[in-house]
């Protein structure tokens, strides 16, 4: 099963264990935990917030020894337990630094 998702996926991704800052658009930011990126978008696990399908959120994250920042829109959010959310966040325009360091990563 795992096997078959992978076929689908548009873009390899790549396991994170970063922290990451997630930011509604319009408000105050929250920590997250990333768990996986590549080039459409990054899985991240939030506790204590809440995120509605299609939402835009900024986020800033490392890719290697830079930061870098990403706007998305939350593509799948799955509740994890009573305090954290799974979230998979669809990019819609990312920082070209990090566009150019994630293809070099998925590609090595």
């Amino acid at each position: 099963m795992a096997h078959a998702l992978q076929d689908r996926r548009k873009y390899p991704r790549l396991p994170t264990e970063h922290m990451i800052g997630v930011a509604r658009v319009d408000a105050s930011g929250h920590l997250a935990y990333g768990r996986d990126l590549s080039l459409g978008g990054i899985r991240f696990q939030m506790v204590g917030a809440e995120v509605e399908l299609g939402e835009h959120l900024r986020i800033y994250f490392n890719v290697e020894d830079e930061t870098v920042s990403a706007l998305g829109r939350v593509a799948w959010a799955t509740e994890v337990d009573p305090f954290t959310t799974d979230v998979g966040l669809e990019f819609l325009e990312v920082d070209p630094l990090a566009v150019d360091m994630i293809g070099k990563l998925a590609t090595s």
